[in-house]
């Protein structure tokens, strides 16, 4: 992904680095992952903030960003009064309702490629998406439908021209899921499904937009309304 594109995204968006209204909490960007996370989140928010109600009724409201964490310190961040994990990226669904990744994860899968960081970003704030729709539009293989939504909204943003896929991203992206998926299927909750089953999820958003991360009898029917 080509940074000096990536920053052209929505006038009033671009115009904080940190905004209270849609929960931003970034310091000025100091090198360059930083700079491809703060795009990343601008890049999906904007994209949600633009075509939230092609798929769903009441209002937008993005999670907080709590963004990069040490997970290894004393002092990590609390989802819930637990500590949140080292070397991982979490969506807090409590009221605290945050998105947060360590950053030596997101070092560690920066040095791969670049497009890593949008996938987190993109995954965890799928699963954002996630807690505000009714049940019935959620599946039980929940981190496979944040693939999908992750999937959608990169792809959106890239169509809205907020962020920008150069060649070998796609790769760098599918390479990172299989790296961190399951060594088996899919079978219960809380699992993120086999390597395979991960990229398909990916693609499918990416190919077929948000409606085709909804079940399948929803989407059918047309039921799009989020928990208000």
């Amino acid at each position: 992904m080509a940074h000096r594109h990536r920053t052209r995204v929505c006038a009033v968006l671009a115009t904080f680095l940190l905004t209270v209204s849609g929960g931003y909490a970034f310091a000025a960007p100091n090198d360059e992952m930083t700079q491809d996370i703060e795009t990343a989140v601008r890049g999906v928010d904007a994209y949600w903030d633009a075509h939230w109600s092609e798929f769903f009724t009441e209002t937008y409201v993005p999670p907080t960003v709590l963004g990069e964490y040490d997970g290894a310190s004393a002092n990590a961040p609390t989802c819930d009064g637990e500590s949140l994990a080292d070397d991982n990226a979490h969506y807090c669904s409590t009221a605290e309702d945050y998105v947060a990744w360590d950053t030596d994860l997101m070092r560690f899968g920066y040095r791969y490629g670049d497009a890593f960081v949008y996938l987190v970003v993109a995954h965890e704030w799928g699963h954002a998406i996630q807690n505000r729709l009714d049940a019935e539009l959620q599946t039980r293989d929940s981190e496979l439908q944040a693939d999908c939504l992750a999937g959608a909204e990169l792809e959106g943003a890239a169509q809205d021209g907020t962020v920008v896929f150069e060649s070998g991203d796609v790769d760098e992206i599918h390479t990172a899921l299989v790296r961190d998926a399951d060594k088996t299927p899919w079978t219960k909750e809380g699992d993120h499904g086999s390597a395979s089953e991960r990229v398909d999820a990916f693609t499918m958003g990416q190919e077929l937009g948000v409606e085709a991360c909804l079940p399948q009898e929803v989407s059918a029917e047309g039921t799009t309304a989020p928990r208000g």
